[in-house]
């Protein structure tokens, strides 16, 4: 084992993060102030490009168990869009975020994290050789010491504001309320779901029977500290319908909202920021949770390598090259749901012709890539080792189907151990002079060539982006160049990894 990093929040980012790091072999500590798990949440789906990453360390036979299946509709600024060719990545699942953190939980605590729930952390100082946490757990305060620390605490995250870093403002505030409703069987629900002047109310149906009512209002705060009540739904509700129920009981009541945000940088020497502690908006197709995986699958196997000292000296500065950007296309995505959605007696007409243009060949496409696809820039070779610009660099890696002998599986499994992966589809004619180096980091795969994969070599990090490709098997000089790149100085067969 080689250092100890400590994780602020126990939500879908931070219980991610904590596995990576524990596959990377570094002792993970997860502070989460919730005492218990929990039992309900304003997610209720999750997006294709997070089960696309959780397919890749494992967990399909674990979520196909609990009956998810896909949403028959995807929104932009609830409009609809045409999902009739999307692929399974770009579709949004039926999966409620409680569902998944306790998926994530259990897997974590199999790998070893030791996570502390009732734990609220209520300073951070750092030094040049670690950080160091106060913690309050009930009656007893202590300090806890990492050589890193990762804010994955929320919007209001405690750790972005005592590292100092600050957060840009991009747009409005909005402020929402969720509550379960239960109906006795033939109960009549006169609401209709839809945007209003007042702003958005939702009732969607819940898989164990009744509804999932949802308001939304805009350029509102709402309370903060005090407990959410049934009264504050119904009000909310009354102010944006016109009315609410007069039967039925509520459970599991949330707040949610806030202005759309990002951090200024994702990092202060020892402290880093993930999840919604880095970037917040517009709640709008599961995009907050699916950015906060793809935050963390970045960060996890960087953060390891550096602790484990094979590291590139640059490795850890590009999380946040690479996923603050991200974010920021994520805000601004947000910011332009909102101006479809508020004030509606203002854009009720651009609505209508937004929902004319989605019907035009590739429009629905378009609007499903801006949060779907995630290309990072590799292009540069004197950077990043990449060669000649392949299609698929920087992309993440299609999950083919893979023919090994006699074995057939897919590329997801090839990643379930979270280390990087070199897929060699030439049928023995690609130069892999020197790999072996990299025995130690990446694991070679040697599979029938793909069809519809125009690549010989496949080199893949651990967080399922494609690093380098050749089409012929002959760049030998830049597929080891790429090694060096993303996984360090290469240690002769037989000399070990750090």
């Amino acid at each position: 084992m080689s250092g100890t990093v400590v994780i602020v929040g126990g939500g879908p980012a931070g219980l991610m993060l904590g596995c990576e790091l524990r596959l990377g072999g570094i002792e993970t500590i997860i502070l989460e102030q919730r005492r218990e798990a929990p039992a309900a949440s304003g997610g209720m789906a999750v997006h294709g490009q997070t089960m696309k990453v959780l397919k890749e360390r494992g967990f399909a036979e674990r979520i196909h168990g609990e009956g998810i299946f896909p949403w028959p509709r995807t929104p932009f600024a609830l409009l609809w869009l045409d999902i009739s060719s999307a692929k399974p990545e770009e579709l949004t699942y039926v999966y409620p975020q409680w569902r998944l953190e306790r998926l994530l939980e259990s897997r974590a605590v199999e790998l070893g994290v030791d996570l502390r729930r009732g734990h609220r952390v209520i300073g951070v100082e750092q030094d040049a050789a670690g950080v160091t946490a106060r913690v309050a757990a009930g009656d007893e305060v202590y300090q806890l010491t990492g050589d890193y620390l990762v804010g994955c605490d929320g919007p209001d995250s405690a750790v972005r504001k005592a590292a100092g870093i600050t957060s840009a403002v991009l747009g409005n505030s909005y402020y929402g309320v969720w509550g379960d409703l239960e109906l006795t069987p033939g109960t009549d629900y006169p609401f209709e779901s839809g945007v209003y002047d007042r702003g958005i109310f939702g009732a969607m149906p819940l898989v164990t029977g009744g509804l999932r009512l949802m308001s939304i209002e805009f350029d509102e705060t709402g309370p903060t500290e005090e407990p959410v009540t049934e009264q504050e739904l119904f009000e909310s509700m009354r102010r944006i319908t016109g009315g609410a129920p007069t039967t039925g009981k509520i459970s599991h009541l949330g707040r949610f909202g806030g202005p759309v945000s990002i951090a200024d940088r994702y990092r202060d020497g020892r402290i880093l920021l993930a999840g919604d502690a880095a970037h917040s908006f517009f709640i709008s197709g599961t995009q907050g949770v699916n950015t906060g995986i793809q935050d963390v699958v970045n960060l996890g196997w960087k953060l390891a390598a550096t602790l484990r000292g094979w590291a590139p000296a640059d490795l850890l500065d590009t999380y946040e090259l690479e996923r603050h950007p991200v974010g920021l296309r994520m805000c601004q995505h947000a910011q332009a749901t909102m101006g479809l959605l508020y004030p509606l007696d203002r854009i009720a007409y651009l609505r209508d012709i937004v929902n004319d243009l989605i019907g035009i060949d590739g429009v629905s496409k378009h609007l499903l890539d801006i949060t779907t696809a995630v290309r990072y820039p590799f292009e540069d070779a004197t950077q990043s080792g990449a060669g000649p610009d392949h299609p698929l660099l920087g992309w993440p890696v299609p999950d083919a189907t893979l023919v090994i002998g006699d074995r057939v599986e897919s590329v997801a499994t090839t990643l379930h151990a979270g280390r990087g992966v070199l897929l060699d589809l030439s049928a023995g004619a690609a130069d892999l002079t020197g790999i072996a180096d990299w025995s130690g980091r990446v694991d070679l795969t040697v599979a029938d060539p793909i069809p519809d994969v125009d690549a010989a070599t496949l080199l893949i990090r651990p967080d399922g982006h494609v690093a380098h490709a050749d089409a012929d098997g002959t760049d030998a000089k830049g597929l080891r160049e790429a090694l060096a790149r993303w996984f360090g100085t290469p240690a002769p067969a037989g000399a070990g990894t750090p």
